[in-house]
């Protein structure tokens, strides 16, 4: 039955059916490779099995994702300066690329460069499209279009309603993709390039993570091979929140990227203690590198004894003068100390071919490298520049306050070394109760000793609350490659939590990085945005509010309770719109409200784990509420919140990011006073 020539959605229906079949016959074909003679050895067929593995799984067609969400018809005009390739041409622009049999595309990647105008071009600069098509689904089929005549100057310019209707349509389960939704000024991050660091500082709700892992995509698309070879890393602040990403880039065809929290970095050995905030920050602090290097480098001392190497009849002598020569030699070069005592036995055995050749020898490679293996040579090198565990460095620096007094002289105060010190010892490395702090010195370390691997690009999320150690721990993983910094100063809630994003770009080895800033925000309604800002004078003074673009201003209030029944009850009501639905409480509070919970019979997760129709509340303590995001949200006892964090300011930060977790609608509820910072009116 042939489509009605004036009915344009059954024509876009049409094309998505077409499509779909196209993408099944994509992924059969590949799924009919015969692959089982075309590798040399095991190997090699095991790599070739597993990207092709990897390539059925990325064509797979998601019954509830659009495969194309917009549209692009560029004008026609000959001899005209158009885009390359696009004259006159339209374009569906997908999550990835779909072709027909003849290998005709059917469907653009949004990444393309002939995609570009979809989310830049304008009115002011159509950059020659005639007509943009934007298309709303319901379960994956097309129920709606909108269009934008771009370049008729009789079409006033508006605001897209199924732009809108997409940014605040109903979430249930982790983060979705925004690959329909990206703004001009997103774009432009999105599309930056792989050689440079890009640092976002974003307010809650401007899209900075989606940003993140959407330039993580195009960079996939856009330098294939070089990031196939490097690797790439996303990191997070926590699991509950790669949890809750989890299935971006796959839903973007882009499967290889992997992921970690900043302690998985430095997991050199098992974190059993904490630290004080004081100790945390001192540990934290970039001065204990130059402590570290200090007391690694302290363990190379001046040979006072030559080297003697006997081979046959002849004795070969290296004096200690000329020893001590090779030893300053390695440290001038400033190398790593594993990769300098690697290459001393080697100098050493130069020295000795030298001699040799004097005496009218003709000794080769295999000579020198016999050489270096003498025990003498040996035992000089293990005299001179003897191996060093890290973690045995890092344990003897915290347990010995002697050998941490030589080596922090002059970089650390006597306070700070007792703030660092253990009260207790430990005996070994496997019996220390090590903290995170720890781990990450011991990183450092295990880098002054042999260089770490660097990948082709990093995200780093959340990268306000961590310490310069930490970044230092970051930037070593691509010291090489480039990297997606994103963050917001408002939300800091470490005692260390980064001042600047400048002195932090420094510690990340990054100085030169570009900071943008997002200020609109899309996912947090203007009345709770509002109401949240009355906090930054005090956490963040100077900080450019966030300014919401949502047409639905959202459902907020602020409720008296009189106690944990109250809370449930609001949680209940919350319930009866679609979409999901957190409670956010400070940490101490949770066990009450979950019994609460239970008593009522209202099914709930914990953070990271998935919603689902049935289960649709989860029950968020506010150290773990970073990051999230919920249709609705009922923020439990604002003042508890705050008192649960070790000063005011921090206590400020937790309460600002519990405030701006909700996407459509937020009741806060209290039975204490709230916070007198929230009755500001206005904003210094």
């Amino acid at each position: 039955m042939s489509t009605p020539v004036d009915d344009p959605l059954a024509r876009e229906r049409s094309h998505l059916s077409a499509s779909r079949s196209a993408l099944r016959a994509m992924r059969e074909d590949v799924e009919a490779l015969d692959i089982s003679d075309v590798t040399a050895n095991w190997v090699d067929a095991e790599v070739l099995a597993r990207q092709v593995a990897e390539r059925i799984k990325a064509l797979a067609d998601l019954s509830d994702t659009p495969l194309f969400f917009g549209r692009l018809d560029y004008l026609y005009a000959p001899g005209a300066e158009q885009a390359d390739g696009a004259d006159g041409e339209r374009f569906y622009i997908g999550r990835r690329h779909v072709h027909d049999h003849d290998g005709d595309p059917m469907v653009i990647d949004w990444r393309a460069p002939v995609s570009q105008p979809f989310y830049r071009a304008s009115k002011k600069d159509p950059m020659d499209v005639a007509l943009r098509r934007r298309f709303g689904y319901t379960r994956g089929d097309i129920t709606a279009y909108e269009d934008e005549h771009l370049s008729d100057p009789a079409e006033a310019a508006g605001t897209s309603k199924l732009l809108q209707q997409e940014i605040e349509r109903p979430r249930v389960g982790p983060m979705r993709d925004i690959v329909a939704t990206i703004q001009p000024e997103q774009d432009e991050i999105v599309r930056s390039g792989l050689s440079g660091t890009v640092c976002v500082q974003g307010g809650p709700g401007t899209g900075k993570t989606a940003v993140g892992l959407h330039r993580v995509a195009y960079l996939l698309y856009a330098h294939r091979e070089r990031l196939a070879r490097t690797g790439t890393l996303v990191i997070g602040p926590n699991r509950s929140f790669l949890h809750y990403i989890e299935q971006v880039l796959p839903a973007l065809g882009e499967l290889t990227v992997q992921q970690a929290t900043a302690d998985d970095l430095v997991a050199h050995v098992e974190i059993q203690g904490a630290d004080n905030a004081r100790a945390a920050v001192v540990k934290g602090d970039a001065r204990l590198a130059q402590v570290l290097r200090r007391a690694l480098y302290a363990h190379v001392t001046m040979p006072t004894e030559p080297v003697v190497v006997v081979r046959g009849s002849r004795r070969w002598r290296i004096p200690a003068y000329e020893l001590e020569q090779l030893v300053r030699e390695l440290l001038d070069r400033d190398i790593r100390y594993g990769a300098a005592r690697e290459a001393l036995p080697q100098r050493i055995a130069h020295a000795v071919l030298v001699q040799m050749e004097r005496s009218g020898e003709a000794p080769d490679d295999r000579v020198q490298d016999a050489v270096a293996r003498n025990s003498a040579v040996k035992a000089a090198v293990k005299a001179v520049w003897p191996a060093v565990d890290p973690a045995k460095l890092v344990l003897r620096l915290l347990s010995d306050a002697d050998f941490l007094a030589v080596h922090a002289e002059g970089i650390l105060d006597e306070d700070e070394q007792k703030a660092i010190l253990w009260a207790k010892p430990a005996r070994s490395v496997k019996s220390a109760k090590w903290s995170a702090a720890d781990a990450v010195l011991i990183d450092e370390a295990t880098d002054l000793i042999q260089r770490t691997h660097s990948l082709g690009h990093v995200v780093l999320d959340e990268a306000q609350d961590l310490s310069p150690m930490q970044y230092r721990a970051v930037g070593r993983r691509c010291t090489t490659g480039s990297a997606t910094v994103l963050g917001d100063l408002a939300q800091g809630t470490t005692p260390w939590a980064t001042r600047g994003w400048q002195e932090a770009l420094t510690h990340l080895g990054k100085p030169e990085a570009v900071v943008e800033e997002l200020t609109a925000g899309f996912r947090v309604p203007t009345d709770v945005i509002t109401y949240a800002s009355r906090l930054l004078p005090h956490i963040a003074p100077g900080l450019t509010p966030v300014v919401s673009i949502r047409e639905n201003p959202g459902h907020f209030e602020v409720r008296p309770v009189s106690g944990p029944k109250d809370v449930v009850e609001a949680c209940r009501e919350l319930l009866g719109h679609e979409g999901s639905t957190g409670l956010i409480a400070a940490d101490a509070r949770v066990p009450e409200l979950s019994r609460a919970l239970a008593e009522s019979g209202i099914p709930y997760l914990g953070p990271g784990e998935e919603t689902t129709q049935d289960t649709r509340l989860t029950l968020v303590p506010a150290s773990l509420a970073k990051g999230l995001e919920y249709d609705y949200v009922v923020l439990d006892e604002p003042q508890a919140v705050v008192d649960g964090e070790p000063d005011e300011r921090t206590g400020l930060r937790r309460l600002y990011v519990a405030l701006t977790r909700a996407v459509s609608g937020l009741i806060v509820t209290h039975a204490a006073g709230l916070p007198p910072q929230l009755a500001s009116t206005t904003l210094r």
